[in-house]
């Protein structure tokens, strides 16, 4: 055997140093988080002249922050819970992996007053999402945990601005202080609603928009309850996108039908004069309430929509309708009205509703059976039937469906995450089940969900 010189003994010592060295950074960069999230109590003004207490957020001095991720690309979030209750945080529509899905016992332990849990996201498709606890849920959305997510498009649509709204009620009285969170007479009918809608925090507020450019506007609901009709009046605009997925055809912006969950991206094109204001305005009984004005500025830039790339349809297969399982799914009042077992996450105290005549028992250890078991790669109709009188808009987790038929009306054939079926309403939807797990299916009412009509589905590998 050959000698070893001195030489190649101190190049394998330098080579045994780079490849701890990189090692280390690979260590290092293992252990990188990308953002810190930390779920706490704070005070903040909602109306004039008030200060409103005993509010929570993800961020110290407002609203959530707006999360950016990049399309299928992993990026790790530390959520640190410092309220004095349990927590856990769901991102609302991404098709990630079930581990990191954020529902109490379901998919991780909740986390406890002083604790953290990081999770890592890697999202295969972009568009508007949005994030909120699943833990004692209607009281922490109520008091300000709902935040809007972005998944960044890989190739720029050419946009001058990406301006998220995150629209949402809060239960306030006159000198701004939280009055009851929910009623249970309207639980056991269409919820509680808010008495203060706002955009982002504020009431009715004003955005400044260069004439003439183009803006990316992102509605995403994230009210506990509200099922509304919207309304996007002057400039020139499109809905682009519904639920983060793109239209084939894009439709005006007026009369978008949202629900609590429900997503609509629209391409506006500011007008060129500082006099023509854009409005979003809800419709409600009393007429239409003023949620945000749009106001150009400076001179215009004349920019046109049809300068606009095309969103990319996200990578989501099409279920085989032709060899597709059909499984059928009830949604209505509760059997029993046994009062729920108790939890740390909490209970609203009743039971009211049911999926396949069983309430569901959210938020504890061993949450009974899956209401069906499904075969990853197999394609299903799930046949949803609405008994009640009420309108529920139905979120999946996990995967993504596309809109079918009904027998109350004519379905766009949408592909979305949560599916509004009104009163007495029969829809079929279909998917193929590509994401192995539990996944949660439940109502985005969230009174409904929280006493009763809430379940999850089984993907078996």
């Amino acid at each position: 055997m050959p000698g070893i010189s001195r030489r190649e003994v101190l190049l394998g010592g330098a080579a045994a140093l780079a490849a701890a060295a990189t090692g280390a950074v690979a260590a290092s960069r293992a252990n990188a988080v990308d953002l810190t999230l930390r779920a706490s109590m704070l005070r903040h003004s909602i109306l004039p002249g008030t200060t409103t207490e005993g509010m929570m957020s993800f961020h110290a001095d407002g609203p959530p922050p707006v999360l950016r991720l990049p399309q299928g690309k992993p990026f790790s979030i530390d959520v640190v819970n410092e309220l004095e209750e349990a927590t856990i945080v769901h991102w609302h529509g991404l098709r990630i992996a079930n581990a990191m899905d954020g529902v109490p016992y379901l998919t991780q332990a909740p986390i406890a007053p002083g604790n953290s849990f990081r999770y890592t996201l890697a999202a295969p498709d972009a568009g508007t999402y949005w994030y909120h606890p699943h833990c004692n849920t209607l009281e922490q959305m109520a008091r300000g945990l709902t935040g809007v997510l972005v998944v960044e498009d890989e190739e720029d649509p050419g946009f001058d601005r990406d301006l998220p709204l995150n629209i949402r009620d809060f239960r306030l009285g006159s000198d701004g202080q939280f009055i009851e969170l929910f009623k249970p007479r309207n639980a056991a009918r269409g919820g509680t609603l808010g008495t203060v809608g706002t955009v982002n925090w504020e009431v009715a507020p004003t955005y400044d928009l260069a004439a003439g450019s183009l803006v990316r506007l992102r509605l995403a609901v994230t009210d506990v309850t509200r099922v509304g009709t919207y309304d996007l009046e002057g400039g020139t605009a499109l809905v682009i996108a519904l639920d983060a997925n793109p239209l084939a055809q894009p439709i005006a912006p007026k009369g978008i039908v949202m629900a609590p969950g429900q997503r609509a991206d629209i391409a506006l094109r500011v007008p060129d004069s500082a006099g023509d204001i854009v409005s979003l305005s809800l419709r409600t009984p009393q007429g239409p309430r003023l949620l945000a004005r749009f106001r150009p500025l400076g001179a215009s830039i004349r920019r046109r929509l049809d300068e606009l790339k095309p969103l990319r349809p996200n990578p989501i297969p099409q279920a085989d309708l032709a060899n597709a399982e059909t499984i059928d799914f009830i949604f209505g009042w509760s059997p029993g009205g046994d009062a729920p077992a108790p939890s740390i996450c909490g209970t609203l105290g009743y039971t009211f509703w049911s999926i396949n005549r069983v309430a569901g028992q959210s938020d504890i250890p061993g949450p009974g059976e899956p209401l069906a078991v499904l075969k990853q790669g197999r394609s299903y109709v799930l046949r949803l039937r609405n008994e009640t009188p009420n309108d529920h808009p139905i979120h999946l987790h996990g995967m993504s469906f596309r809109l079918l038929r009904s027998d109350k009306r004519k379905v766009a054939p949408l592909v979305t995450d949560t599916a509004l079926l009104l009163s007495k309403e029969t829809m079929e939807v279909a998917l193929v089940a590509d994401n192995p797990g539990d996944w949660a299916f439940h109502c985005h009412v969230i009174e409904h969900q929280r006493t009763g009509l809430s379940g999850y589905l089984r993907v078996e590998a």
